[in-house]
């Protein structure tokens, strides 16, 4: 398996995965085929902020990723966020999940990775925990300023 960095022709493959990952219940919100055409063109785009990573064996497409950049003044250092970690059901249980976690750790030495998990997506709570990941004790708040 390769993970490498996302391209303009991964778009609609990912664009379909981006739909049932947000339908299902690993994710709050639902997301719209708009938001989801954005986060591709930023990953493809080379935004500052985003970086889309694509799971690939043989040609086959088995999964995405994509990061966000911050910083986090609570813990003094740059964070990185994963805000999408996506595999299709069929490669689910492989072990992709926790290379790729393996693998941000080598890519972002020194900073803070952090994420969101449903409670109730209890594989990906454990993939987490069984890559050293601890639970904070935060509500997270939001609020969408319009433009």
């Amino acid at each position: 398996m390769t993970i490498r960095n996302m391209k303009k022709s991964d778009a609609e493959k990912i664009l379909e995965m981006m739909r049932v990952f947000y339908s299902s219940d690993a994710v709050f919100s639902n997301g719209s085929d708009e938001i989801f055409k954005k986060d591709i063109e930023n990953c493809v785009n080379d935004s500052p902020y985003l970086v889309g990573y694509v799971f690939e064996d043989k040609g086959e497409i088995l999964g995405y990723a994509m990061t966000a950049k911050s910083f986090s003044t609570e813990f003094g250092k740059p964070c990185v966020w994963l805000e999408d970690l996506y595999i299709c059901p069929e490669h689910q249980g492989k072990g992709i999940g926790t290379e790729f976690l393996g693998f941000l750790e080598r890519e972002f030495q020194g900073c803070i990775i952090r994420l969101e998990v449903e409670a109730e997506n209890t594989k990906a709570v454990h993939t987490y925990e069984k890559c050293g990941f601890d639970v904070l004790p935060y509500m997270e708040m939001k609020k969408i300023v319009k433009s």
